[in-house]
């Protein structure tokens, strides 16, 4: 009652219908409820609170399409929402792994064995690789068999050994990595052993994860600890480049390493690298605390220029949230096509948002002409089950204290007139992950890492759809 007779007087003077008055007070209830939990994510601060609280009662206004912008005072306070609490910024370097020195001819298994010499000795997950249907039934292989087969027939050291780079086919590595400082101090996984979170056994298992799939690209999330990725990955022949959050919510815990942001590696032996361009994402132009990273690689051996860029959008669930979301998609999409200038694309991201989000459409039904790899992967040539229902039932799997959070947040878009996808590396059963879920003693992160194999069109290729 209190909030309707404080709306009154607005909503006559600029004579709004009533729907339009429905979707107004729906969005400012959205917002109150979002605003008034903040302190769930940085602390018990009551006087926060009530100042969200009066901050959600001030009206933004409807734009040229009928969507409710929040005042600006709100954007400001959400787009840090997670950094604010009553502790001062910790401007920490990037020196933890200052005690890792490996030799620079080191072959991938011998650094396996040295990531296998961890404190804790536990085995990894192990995943096998899925054949794209499409492919699979155009080779004249049985499709509905096929996931059985490649399980049967390719352990993941096997696959991984198989696999030989070429100028007409391309491995991208999607992952978020878990950023350390969060991941110990704010994270609360309530099923995770502590000794999981070490990072001196958290690093050799990230390495290992990348190392063993072989990718082309790498593209990461959450990233704290990029000098130990730069010098590991350095001894395999990659080459790589990190932009952090401008106010990473790492910079406000304790023995921080750091902000977090994203990284993209390349194999140097296979791309040469002709720019990078960054972008701090803004929604309705205002700089959020969320950023994009782009590289335009050339190969090699064809001179052919593609374009990858990595992302990952604001967390937490809620209607205004997933709006914030969509807007950040928007200026992401802005910036990928003044940046690629028509080159071929592959984007990959937490994006924070399910299928069923705005944003998951926006990326689909832009100018850039996406696909979604995973869900490509599922479908059949004449298959017509929309690409939301086609992705896999989940990328994360975690337990916090509210219960288990398991949904799926993580792609991979491509150009899909440009690539079209393989095989991409399946996620493990629930059995195979156990009951705490991850991260656990066996997997590092609370994200599962994304693996595609893409093969590159030709002038000349007739297959595309």
């Amino acid at each position: 009652m209190d909030v309707l007779s404080k709306t009154s007087q607005p909503i006559n003077e600029i004579n709004m219908d009533i729907a339009a008055v429905k979707r107004r007070l729906s969005m400012v209830e959205d917002l109150a409820e979002t605003l008034a939990n903040v302190d769930l994510l940085t602390g018990p601060d009551v006087k926060m609170r009530l100042k969200a609280k009066s901050m959600a009662i001030k009206f933004g206004y409807m734009d040229e399409n009928d969507v409710f912008v929040p005042p600006k005072e709100v954007l400001l306070y959400l787009v840090r929402m997670g950094s604010f609490n009553s502790s001062p910024k910790i401007l920490n370097e990037d020196s933890q792994d200052d005690d890792v020195s490996l030799p620079k001819n080191i072959s991938r298994n011998e650094l396996l064995q040295y990531c296998h010499k961890r404190p804790y000795g536990q085995l990894m997950v192990k995943r096998a690789f899925k054949k794209a249907r499409r492919s699979a039934v155009k080779n004249g292989e049985d499709a509905e068999n096929l996931g059985i087969k490649v399980k049967k027939l390719n352990a993941v050291t096997e696959v991984c050994s198989d696999y030989t780079t070429s100028p007409q086919n391309l491995r991208v590595l999607q992952w978020n990595i878990l950023s350390q400082a969060l991941g110990k101090s704010n994270d609360n996984f309530v099923k995770c052993p502590y000794e999981a979170l070490d990072w001196n056994h958290r690093r050799y298992l990230i390495v290992e994860e990348i190392v063993e799939y072989c990718p082309d690209i790498i593209c990461l999330q959450e990233v704290d600890h990029f000098n130990f990725l730069k010098h590991v990955l350095g001894t395999q022949g990659y080459m790589g480049m990190f932009f952090p959050k401008p106010d990473s919510p790492c910079f406000y815990i304790h023995d921080n390493n750091g902000p977090d942001g994203c990284a993209i590696f390349y194999r140097s032996d296979k791309f040469d690298l002709l720019k990078a361009d960054t972008r701090i994402l803004e929604m309705w132009t205002i700089q959020s605390n969320q950023v994009a990273l782009l590289m335009t690689l050339k190969l090699k051996e064809t001179g052919e220029e593609i374009c990858v860029a990595t992302t990952h959008l604001k967390a937490k669930h809620s209607a205004l949230l997933a709006t914030l979301r969509n807007e950040q998609g928007k200026d992401l999409l802005e910036f990928l096509k003044q940046s690629c200038e028509g080159r071929p694309l592959i984007l990959c991201g937490d994006f924070n948002a399910e299928p069923v989000e705005p944003v998951y459409n926006t990326v689909l039904q832009s100018k850039l002409n996406f696909a979604s790899a995973y869900a490509e992967c599922n479908r059949d040539k004449n298959d017509r089950i929309p690409s939301a229902d086609r992705e896999p039932p989940y990328t994360t799997w975690k337990v916090r204290e509210e219960g288990e959070v398991c949904h799926t947040i993580d792609y991979v878009f491509y150009t899909k007139s440009k690539f079209e996808v393989e095989a991409v590396l399946e996620f493990p059963s629930g059995e195979e992950i156990g009951n705490g879920r991850v991260p656990s003693m066996s997997y590092p992160s609370d994200h599962f890492s994304l693996v595609c194999d893409f093969k590159i069109r030709t002038n000349s290729d007739t297959s595309i759809e």
